[in-house]
Parts: C-alpha cells; sequence; structure tokens
C-alpha cells in the first residue's frame, strides 16, 4: 500500500502533471487542447495556432510546445520514479496523475513506432519493459488496473484515429475543426478514462448518424471512424487480434439512393434461392458478412423506403434479422454508419422518414459542414482545400496548378459563390480549370442576360407559376447551397425544391 505523504511532490509539479494528464485526455482537436499547454508551461508556452489542421501544422514536425512538455514530463516521471521506488507514497490523486502521465509519456515516446510498424509489433517488449519500470512498483498499487496490452491497443487505436482525421478532414476553419472533434467523440467519447475503462467493447452497439449537404465528405467521415475501431492485441503472438481489421477490410458500403428496394433490401440482409426472380443462389448480406469489428455504411438512408426502414430497426434493435425468403435469424455484431443530407426532422413530419428509427440512430450525430461555411468563417480554406486537391491531381506540379486555379475562381466566380456542390464541386472545378482551362457551374449557366429577361417577363405578365417557382426555387438554392435550407426558406418539402431547380435549368425564358 501508499501512504498519503503530501510532501513527495511540490505544488508546481502537482499542477504540472495533472495539466499533462488533462492534455493527454483533452480532443486534440479543440481548442481546449491549447489551454492544456499553456496551463502545463505557464510562461514558457509558445502561442500556437488554436485548430490543428494539415494545412497549418505538419505532424511530422515538431510542435514546440509539446517537446518542451514532454522533456519537462520525462525528467519528472523519472524523479517521481525514483521516489516512489525508495518508498515514498503519493497522494491517490497525485497518483492517479502520475500513472496518466506515464502513459502519455509512452505514447510520445512509441508514437513513431506505431506509424512505421507495417504490421509487425515487436517494440511491445521495450513498450512492456518501460511499463514495468514506471508502474510495477513495489507497495504501489494503481487503481485502474490497467493491463500494458490494452493500453497498447488504445495507443494503435489513437494513431490510427488521428492520422485518418486529421490527413483528411482538411481546413483550418472551426467549422472543420469541430468536425475534426465530433469524429474523435464518435470514436472515443468525450471521456477518453471512461473509454478506456469500459465503452471500448461497446462502441460497436452505438449506430452513428452522418448528416450534411451532398459533396461536405459524409462518406470520409464514415471511414475515419471504421478505420478507427478498436483492435485487442495480443501479447503473446505480438500481433493483433483481428488480422482483417488491423488490414482494413471491413467497410460495407451501400448507396440507397442507387438502388432499387428490393435490391436494397438483398444487400443489406441477404436471401435465399428463389425468393425472388435472379435469385439464383443463397447470398450472405452486408449485416451478416459484416464481423465484429467491422462497419456498414448506409449512404442516403433518407431516401430508404418505409418498409424496409422498419426492418432495419428490428435489426438495430435486437442485432437480430431474416434473409429474404428466410425466417432463420441471423445476427448483425458489427457497427452501422448512416448518412443523409436530407433534413429527416423534415422527413419525419411528412411521413417519409420513421420516427423511431431516427431516434435509434441520433446518439451519435455528426453534422459536415457546407463548403460556404467554411470560407465564411475562414476565407484561407478556398487556397487550402484547392491545394489539397491540386496535389491529389498534378503531384510534384501542384504549386503551378494552384495559382492557375485560384487566378480562374477569383476572376470568374464571384466572392460569395455558394459552391452548391461543395467540396465535391470544388474538386470538379479544379479538375477542369487543369484539363480545359475554365469551369462553367451548374447553376450558372444561364444566369446572365436570362436573369434580366425573367424580371421583364416577370414585369409583362407572361410567367406562369410553374416557372416563377422554378427559377425563385433556383436562385434561394444558388444563395444557401442546400436543398434542405432552401425548402426551409419557401415553406416547401424538400423534393419540391430539388425539382424545381431541376427543371429551371434547361428552361430559356422569353
Amino acid at each position: 500500500m501508499y501512504n498519503s505523504c503530501m510532501g513527495v511532490i511540490s505544488t508546481s509539479e502537482r499542477r504540472f502533471l495533472k495539466a499533462t494528464a488533462s492534455l493527454a485526455y483533452s480532443n486534440p482537436f479543440l481548442p481546449e487542447r491549447i489551454e492544456w499547454e499553456r496551463a502545463a508551461l505557464g510562461r514558457e508556452y509558445l502561442q500556437a495556432e488554436p485548430v490543428w489542421s494539415v494545412s497549418v501544422a505538419d505532424p511530422d514536425a515538431d510542435l514546440p510546445n509539446i517537446v518542451r512538455i514532454y522533456q519537462k514530463l520525462e525528467a519528472l516521471i523519472e524523479s517521481l520514479h525514483e521516489r516512489l521506488a525508495a518508498g515514498s507514497g503519493l497522494h491517490a490523486d497525485d497518483l492517479a496523475a502520475y500513472e496518466d502521465s506515464v502513459h502519455s509519456l509512452l505514447y510520445q515516446r512509441y508514437y513513431q513506432s506505431f506509424r512505421t510498424a507495417n504490421g509487425r509489433w515487436p517494440f511491445y517488449r521495450q513498450f512492456l519493459a518501460d511499463w514495468n519500470r514506471y508502474l510495477v512498483l513495489p507497495d504501489t498499487r494503481f487503481e485502474t488496473g490497467l493491463h500494458p496490452a490494452h493500453v497498447f491497443a488504445c495507443f494503435h487505436q489513437i494513431q490510427r484515429a488521428f492520422q485518418s482525421i486529421f490527413y483528411n478532414i482538411i481546413g483550418s476553419s472551426m467549422p472543420a475543426a469541430r468536425l475534426r472533434a465530433s469524429i474523435w467523440q464518435s470514436i472515443f467519447t468525450h471521456d477518453m478514462r471512461r473509454y478506456r475503462r469500459t465503452l471500448y467493447r461497446r462502441m460497436g452497439d452505438f449506430p452513428t448518424l452522418i448528416t450534411g449537404p451532398s459533396g461536405t465528405g459524409k462518406e470520409l467521415v464514415a471511414r475515419a471512424i471504421a478505420g478507427s475501431r478498436y483492435i485487442p492485441f495480443d501479447a503473446e503472438r505480438l500481433d493483433f487480434g483481428d488480422r482483417t481489421a488491423a488490414a482494413g477490410e471491413t467497410f460495407f458500403a451501400i448507396n440507397v439512393a442507387a438502388l432499387s428496394p428490393a435490391l436494397i433490401e438483398s444487400e443489406l440482409f441477404g436471401h435465399r434461392r428463389g425468393s425472388f426472380t435472379g435469385a439464383l443462389a443463397d447470398r450472405k448480406g452486408w449485416l451478416e458478412t459484416c464481423p465484429p469489428l467491422g462497419t456498414v455504411f448506409l449512404d442516403e438512408l433518407g431516401e430508404m423506403e418505409l418498409l424496409l426502414q422498419v426492418k432495419l430497426l428490428r435489426a438495430i434493435e435486437t442485432r437480430r434479422f431474416s434473409a429474404v425468403g428466410d425466417t432463420a435469424l441471423r445476427e448483425f455484431r458489427g457497427k452501422l454508419i448512416a448518412a443523409t443530407n436530407r433534413d429527416l426532422r423534415a422527413e419525419i413530419r411528412n411521413r417519409r422518414f420513421r420516427e423511431d428509427l431516427y431516434y435509434r440512430l441520433c446518439a451519435d450525430l455528426i453534422r459536415t459542414p457546407t463548403l460556404r461555411e467554411q470560407i465564411d468563417a475562414s476565407p484561407a480554406v478556398l487556397r487550402e482545400l484547392t491545394l489539397f486537391m491540386v496535389r491529389r491531381v498534378a503531384g510534384d506540379e501542384a504549386e503551378d496548378c494552384l495559382g492557375e486555379v485560384q487566378q480562374w475562381i477569383e476572376k470568374h466566380l464571384p466572392a460569395d459563390y455558394a459552391w452548391p456542390g461543395n467540396y465535391r464541386e470544388l474538386e470538379q472545378c479544379v479538375r477542369n480549370v487543369m484539363i480545359r482551362g475554365a469551369y462553367q457551374p451548374v447553376m450558372e449557366e444561364d444566369a446572365g442576360g436570362s436573369e434580366d429577361a425573367f424580371y421583364a417577363s416577370f414585369r409583362a405578365g407572361g410567367l406562369k407559376a410553374d416557372e416563377v417557382l422554378a427559377y425563385y426555387a433556383a436562385l434561394v438554392y444558388r444563395q444557401t447551397g442546400s436543398y434542405e435550407e432552401a425548402a426551409r426558406r419557401l415553406g416547401v418539402d424538400r423534393r419540391t425544391v430539388k425539382a424545381r431547380v431541376q427543371e429551371s435549368l434547361p428552361r430559356k425564358h422569353p
């Protein structure tokens, strides 16, 4: 046992230890990280960007504040270890902060090893030696009782999650930072200590719902969550227990809008031979194929018919389902992630989406921001995202191509252009300018002279009601970049807006 000797650790050491422990368990994509860095370093703190993004910081570079914190932490941990080994005791709170800080130190020490492991984990032996040195001490008992292999697995998960979020969710704006932070919470919850103790076993039981307009990266978010699930580590084999999960072969995507209801049902639940025309053999659906550490992703969930929604709801609630043409119950063991660009609350009001299904999905809700929201919050985001997209296409020629694309956008698109197609539209703009030297926005094809012609016809009373509604719906959609928001402003449903906008595209007003 340990005693409660308060003189073993000084007030300044205690403050630093608790700050570094809090830093280790904070959300790295929220400004709270900066506050804990400042609390740990005091006057030594160097002003840093509040938003941690690939566009403003290289994750491979040594961040001055982090380097300084862990230099000081290593020295303090060594000193406290010597005191504990000599029989000095720590108060329970100080001992907990010491344990958390040792975990933080070990994560930093082995971070690069995790990054470059390539499926080989012999460095666990050295990790275990460090663990035993700092945390297996005579007459000292840590309340958490964590196993080193479990903490090693948590470190691997943290490293994978950070890399996936940091490199794929781009933008130095606060909307992008909030999205990265929201994804991190979806993986680890807001309390990583509790996650590490118990919830890591249960996160597959929580469905995730991702909402946002088309082209805002909902599938990227889904893949980041799916690829960052906890995988247990086998200390005897020096390998992670689930090879398919470790290899990332666990993401099963279905685009609901692209398939008929019968095909959606077959893809999801499977079917028995002869259950419908063309069913020539038994087939397992994704829900049955999905392993425990896998993920089924339902894109455009709002397009699913009500009868299928009922069947999906039962599968989520009971983890049991039947294949088409069969009564035998099968088991869904993985995680479900769904995405939609529809306002599901409006769909519920219009009786096109089941309220009970919504409440089964919305416990973990993520919203992806529009490109316009990002630009409004931080105008530099447009250049950052353009550069990111140019690099993927042009490689070494990226800097030269970036100037060409930027000049075209600045010259031909208004500063407040809504980017209704969001990031997908920007990517196509980049490709068009690089290939053809120009880009023609779909919603701007008739914007020039036809606007004057429309108002002339309007004043002369020469338009039909449908023409007025189509033109106005297209105008509001261009301003908002969202069918849902346009529908809210017009007081109609989303489908009406989309249909009217599409009607307006080829129409030429006399």
